[in-house]
């Protein structure tokens, strides 16, 4: 069946065409339109900014002095009262007596082991090792902002 020009209308099998006008024109027509939507007043409610991060808290850390007796009694709560005389020799291989004794001791002293170093903790030997030293709570720069520089060195933390 050949193709019957007719006023820019051709039909061509079951469908008609339109020539001249791009397709996208002529199926618009058929759509509706679509209505905009009503605003709505809505009550601005300010809040207080929600922080991406949390604050930085203080990491100072300072040994307590009955620190090995707070140790030792953890283990005897932990281990049970059957742990050898030499308890600072105890390994710390089973994981859930691990985490145990250092959840333990993080809520009792306030500080706990890091993740980076949790591998290193093997007896409870290092854990007291661990325990024993002081942190303070100053990054380098704020100590080397408070020690004294030389005067073609400066340094500017506020930037």
């Amino acid at each position: 069946m050949a193709a019957v020009p007719l006023l820019g209308v051709t039909r061509r099998g079951l469908t008609w065409m339109i020539a001249g006008a791009p397709r996208r024109e002529f199926w618009s027509r058929f759509r509706e339109e679509k209505k905009p939507a009503i605003a709505e007043t809505v009550e601005e409610v300010k809040k207080e900014p929600i922080p991406l991060c949390p604050p930085l808290r203080s990491r100072t850390y300072t040994p307590p002095e009955d620190l090995q007796n707070r140790l030792e009694s953890r283990v005897k709560e932990i281990f049970g009262s059957s742990a050898p005389s030499n308890w600072q020799d105890i390994s710390l291989e089973d994981g859930h007596l691990k985490f145990s004794f250092l959840a333990c001791l993080a809520d009792d002293l306030g500080h706990a082991v890091p993740n980076s170093r949790l591998h290193e903790m093997y007896r409870v030997r290092d854990v007291l090792d661990f325990y024993n030293v002081p942190v303070k709570g100053r990054s380098k720069f704020d100590e080397l902002i408070a020690s004294d520089l030389p005067p073609n060195l400066k340094i500017t933390w506020g930037y």
